[in-house]
């Protein structure tokens, strides 16, 4: 049996009522699954037995529905309240496994540390950095120096955006000053390792983006939140 349901939010984020309508358990025990699953090594069956010891019954398999249906709306709720980036970038790539070959999941940090974007692609090559780069600059404005490894497609790209601008990007190729990037790799990778490959393209995006909210999350890179709130209620203040 299921425990009596938490007190209803009385409003909610963009996008979140209308994914309500379709998943038929509290927001807040939705929102509590979904954060542990992004944030820390649990399978989904981890998660149904840790629901069950709690008087809830969920299936494994609703667990993921619900990570599917509230991530991209947290995402886009997170985008809108990122804190500004430092204008020097350090931009690479790592492997993901999608049904069983290998996708390549590009994103950013500045030389804080801090997370510009990602975005997941099916190839390494010029088209790939450069949709990629678009869409960094899109959401953060220009760099002025960008640090990228020996990779040819990264330069190419890079040099395509050049293209036209009356300011030039400056170029750096360096993999001793990509190290931030390369650590930063760490909490994908520890993360992913549980989930033991993707089975489709679009869960594999969508699970990576909440993956990374919740990373800059901890890394404090979400606005207009409350001094002294924990992680934890920085991510439920998104719905």
């Amino acid at each position: 049996m299921m425990k009596k349901a938490p007190t209803p939010r009385t409003t909610l984020a963009p996008g979140i009522a209308k994914v309500l309508k379709r998943l038929h358990y509290p927001l807040d025990v939705m929102l509590m699954c979904v954060r542990w699953y992004v944030a820390y090594g649990l399978s989904l069956r981890n998660l149904e037995e840790m629901m069950t010891e709690r008087g809830i019954d969920v299936d494994h398999s609703t667990v993921h529905r619900w990570a599917i249906k509230l991530l991209s709306v947290l995402e886009k709720a997170f985008r809108r309240r990122k804190r500004a980036v430092d204008r020097s970038w350090r931009v690479d790539e790592t492997y993901i496994k999608v049904k069983g070959q290998w996708k390549y999941f590009y994103w950013a940090v500045d030389k804080a540390g801090d997370t510009l974007d990602f975005l997941l692609r099916a190839h390494r090559d010029k088209a790939a950095a450069k949709r990629y780069l678009e869409k960094s600059i899109e959401w953060n404005g220009e760099p002025e120096v960008v640090t990228i490894d020996r990779s040819g497609a990264n330069l190419a790209a890079l040099g395509a955006i050049h293209a036209g601008r009356e300011t030039p990007i400056r170029i750096r190729q360096s993999k001793y000053l990509n190290n931030i990037v390369e650590q930063d790799h760490r909490a994908i990778k520890r993360r992913t390792r549980q989930m033991l490959g993707f089975k489709k393209f679009r869960c594999a995006r969508i699970l990576l983006g909440g993956i990374e909210v919740m990373h800059m999350i901890v890394k404090r890179q979400l606005n207009d939140c409350s001094v002294g709130q924990t992680p934890a209620q920085q991510f439920y203040s998104l719905a």
